[in-house]
């Protein structure tokens, strides 16, 4: 089924040094969408209209925020030659129309819901996800500045519905291992001797017609959705054994009587009130937990409402850069760019004012469709669509998709590690990292062959160990109002790294590797100083290869001072050339990993192969994990470290190593420092078992007022951060001559004692590593994991690396000492032996060099660990 949904591309022109954005007009720029009630009409479907859709190639705006991206890479303004129409095959961008109704209009008992306070819930589905068109009576969120979010405001609450049970309906059927037990105003799964799932005080599913309208700037998507149905009231009419599964059938309907129109609802399209849908659900044993079925056929939004208990935390959703706690939070399954400040001001209120790129609480380039509860259950979802879990109900939680219809599989276990283990076993785990990797460092530099050689001789001078430099520029570098970027042609710069196999094998004689840079898109290098071996994007565009735009042509999107095509991963001929491609130009040149960069960026008007965008827009980044794990296999190089930062609904089966994206080189717990540990806690929690971050951050700017650079300190402590975890690299960020470097002469040396930390972990990671490649329990972890409801649990800036480590960075300047919870048990501090009593606050010396760290009194692997790393700094 298609997902009906408008498209309003923002455009502009280019304005320097203070770009401005003319936003879209109409409904979708507003953020809202006026609807009517009446007394039930039938439906009148709303004619098909053309999404308003451009190709935003020429005429972007630039300057200041025009690219607050994902990651060092860009060729100048060259804009590519117009290419012929390719092939439509699939068009998306029409306004959906409602569906012909299953059942005729009829109603059920229930109580009256005003229509005000219907409206004043705004019927919403999801963050964003549906909202019944109705001006929202609430603020949005704003930044701190007072800037609203208007375009990633949540919907409010969607109301509860009334549940009824038909007396032969009523009652309690066995299932093997599981029971569903029906009582007149209440369903309950039940297994292993306690509920796993559970109606609210009222319906456990409802369902919606609507349509979503999307807004898109360099990969910072939010939408605006509106409703043309809604059926909140539920009757369970029958409960029947079928195959080994129970299922309940039924229908929905809308509330039963909305009251006197209210006079704050401005007219616009009829809302339908009479509609009502059939609903099944089917409840079976899965391979690893209960499979709930839930199926409504017409509906183009279906949302499970499973009750959650008082104070029953939720915790995952992939990687969110939130607290790790999502009570309160309605999260979005969409992914995109995670923004730029994302509350830190007065940087998001500039970049959301001036580009609609600061991001909220909640945009993230990972996120999954997966929660896991304090009371040990846990939801997955078996689809891509867009989807949102609002845990702001005290009472329960709202799962939509927009889809009709879906299966959540129910998790159970005694500890977090039960849930986690059965989610990954279903959705695939991660593969040990290569032993070199835990070796030392990997140090991004770039410049050329020289200055890398230079720069790695200043760091080696400095003890520091090296396991391998990551050249993201060998494709070719150029300078943007933004920083410093790449050529998106991939293929190698010989004018840039002369003598490159000399170079690549007199490193790889030194025991150092050499990773390099690819991302999911293709922009055309005609013009390139020194000219290029291969034009890939007339190559793939020539084929028919590349990502179609509804005018025809490839779809050029701007990456600010540059347009680029993606490469139609739908497309099995396109697959295979552009697996070649990083098979033998990219591995082909000596490289033994990348970074495989991108993947969130899919249009929602695109015109692809096969499929609509809208079911393919967070299948993407899986596709892209699944490209690039075929290519290394390819290259002979199984082994090869490609790390990602998009994520999907199976992104971990195919991705060697996941990295937290693009944060500010900052402190803050907004879009820095602190935020990256909170989105690879929330990550691991939710599957991506290995991961890490840019240490020293990557995203810098240079404006008046909004401006940030990295400074020392910061780049010392993100390397302490770095070395107690799977993986230290390091960027220059997109600045790199405003940066504290590692290689600086006043950074050297602090740096390298962490790289001899981080090599001096190297046994106790290689076992840290294998347990969460065999179980899918992540290496680094919040402290819920192994201690939920503990006071260690409650926070969200300090971890366990495996079970016998235990770290409090610093995150925050001028920092000497550090304020830790324990988790449970005895602990030793790594730096002095003292031994302190878990599940207590405890205060230690944290000088630069010397973190907060701890290890289990009693843990053998812990213990040696820690006496290797006082070694490896005397």
């Amino acid at each position: 089924m298609t997902t009906p949904i408008a498209i309003r591309h923002h455009r502009g022109v280019a304005v320097r040094p203070a770009p401005r954005l003319r936003r879209g007009t109409g409904p979708s720029a507003s953020g809202t969408f006026p609807v009517r009630f009446t007394s039930p009409p039938p439906v009148t479907p709303d004619p098909p209209v053309d999404a308003p859709c451009t190709s935003r190639a020429r005429n972007r705006p630039r300057g200041a925020f025009a690219r607050i991206p994902s990651d060092p890479s860009c060729p100048g303004a060259h804009s590519p030659a117009p290419s012929p129409p390719q092939p439509r095959r699939t068009r998306v961008g029409a306004v959906g129309s409602e569906r012909p109704a299953d059942d005729r209009p009829r109603t059920l008992p229930g109580h009256a819901v005003s229509r005000r306070a219907l409206l004043r819930s705004a019927v919403g589905i999801g963050a964003g996800v549906l909202v019944a068109g109705m001006t929202s009576l609430s603020a949005p969120p704003a930044t701190r500045a007072g800037v609203p979010f208007l375009r990633y405001a949540p919907a409010p609450v969607l109301p509860l519905g009334r549940l009824t049970v038909a007396p032969s309906a009523v009652g309690t059927v066995d299932a093997g291992t599981f029971r569903v037990v029906v009582a007149p105003g209440s369903v309950r799964v039940e297994s292993g001797g306690r509920a796993v799932f559970a109606s609210p005080a009222g319906a456990f599913l409802a369902s919606a017609n609507g349509r979503l309208n999307w807004q898109e700037n360099t990969g910072h998507f939010s939408f605006t959705p509106a409703l043309t149905s809604l059926q909140l009231d539920q009757e369970v009419r029958r409960v029947e054994v079928d195959d080994g599964a129970v299922v309940l059938t039924g229908i929905l309907a809308p509330p039963v009587d909305l009251g006197p129109q209210s006079s704050e609802i401005a007219t616009a399209a009829p809302f339908d009130l009479a509609t009502t849908r059939k609903f099944t659900l089917r409840v079976s044993t899965g391979p690893h937990g209960l499979e709930l079925r839930a199926d409504v056929p017409g509906a183009e939004v279906v949302v499970l409402r499973p009750a959650r208990g008082p104070g029953e935390g939720v915790h995952g959703a992939g990687e969110q850069f939130t607290g790790f706690d999502l009570t309160g939070d309605d999260v979005p399954i969409v992914t995109r760019e995670q923004g730029v400040g994302r509350g830190r001001e007065p940087l998001t209120a500039a970049a959301e004012a001036t580009q609609g790129a600061g991001g909220s609480p909640t945009t993230t380039y990972a996120p999954l469709p997966f929660l896991a509860t304090d009371a040990m259950r846990a939801f997955a979802l078996d689809t891509d669509v867009v989807a949102t879990f609002d845990c702001r109900p005290p009472d329960r939680i709202d799962i939509a998709a927009w889809a009709p219809g879906y299966t959540t599989t129910v998790y159970a276990g005694a500890v977090p590690k039960d849930l986690l283990e059965s989610h990954t076993a279903d959705t695939g785990r991660m593969r040990a990292l290569p032993e070199w990797s835990g070796a030392g460092a990997i140090l991004g530099l770039q410049g050329g062959t020289d200055a890398v050689t230079a720069k790695l001789a200043a760091l080696e001078d400095a003890g520091a160990a090296v396991t391998g430099v990551w050249l993201q520029d060998w494709s070719g570098q150029r300078t943007t109002d933004f920083g410093e970027r790449l050529w998106w042609n991939w293929v190698l710069d010989r004018d840039r790294y002369p003598r490159w196999d000399a170079f690549v094998s007199s490193l790889n004689d030194r025991g150092i590797k050499v990773l390099t840079y690819v991302n999911a898109f293709l922009a055309d290098p005609a013009g390139k100083p020194g000219g290029t071996a291969r034009n890939l994007f007339a190559e793939a565009n020539a084929r028919g290869y590349l990502v179609g735009h509804p005018s025809g042509g490839p779809y050029l999107l701007d990456q600010g001072g540059f347009d680029a095509a993606l490469v139609d991963l739908t497309n099995p001929a396109a697959v295979a050339w552009f697996r070649d491609v990083i098979a033998t130009e990219v591995a082909g040149v000596g490289a033994d990993g990348w970074m495989a960069d991108f993947g969130e960026g899919l249009p929602f008007d695109a015109v692809l192969h096969a499929g609509s965008p809208a079911e393919w827009h967070n299948r993407w980044p899986v596709a892209w994990a699944e490209l690039n794990d075929a290519a290394r296999r390819q290259a002979g190089r199984p082994d090869a470290l490609v790390f990602f930062r998009a994520a999907g609904r199976g992104s971990a089966a195919h991705a060697p190593l996941f990295w937290a994206g693009d944060q500010l080189v900052t402190w803050d717990a907004d879009d820095g420092l602190a935020s990256a540990l909170r989105g690879m806690l929330a990550g691991g929690v939710s599957g991506m078992a290995l991961t890490h971050s840019d240490t020293g951050g990557y995203t810098g700017l240079s404006q008046p007022v909004v401006g940030v650079r990295r400074a020392r300190e910061l780049l010392l402590r993100w390397a302490e951060f770095s070395a107690w975890g799977t993986v230290m690299r390091t960027h220059e960020g997109n600045q790199p001559d405003r940066n504290a470097q590692a290689y600086d002469p006043d950074a050297a040396v602090g740096f390298a004692e962490q790289t001899r930390v981080f090599a001096a972990l190297a046994d106790y990671r290689r076992g840290v590593v294998a347990e969460a490649a065999q179980t899918g329990v992540p290496a680094l972890r919040h402290p819920w994991i192994g201690a939920p409801g503990s006071p260690a649990a409650a926070r969200d800036d300090q971890f366990l690396f495996g079970s016998g480590i235990f770290v409090a960075p610093a995150m925050a300047p001028g920092l000497t000492r550090t304020t830790a919870t324990l988790p449970p048990g005895d602990w030793v501090h790594v730096w002095t032996g003292e031994q302190f009593a878990g599940d207590a606050d405890v205060t230690v010396d944290s000088p630069l060099g010397r973190p907060a760290a701890f290890h289990r009194s009693g843990d053998p692997a812990a213990e040696e660990a820690a006496r290797r790393v006082r070694a490896a700094v005397q």
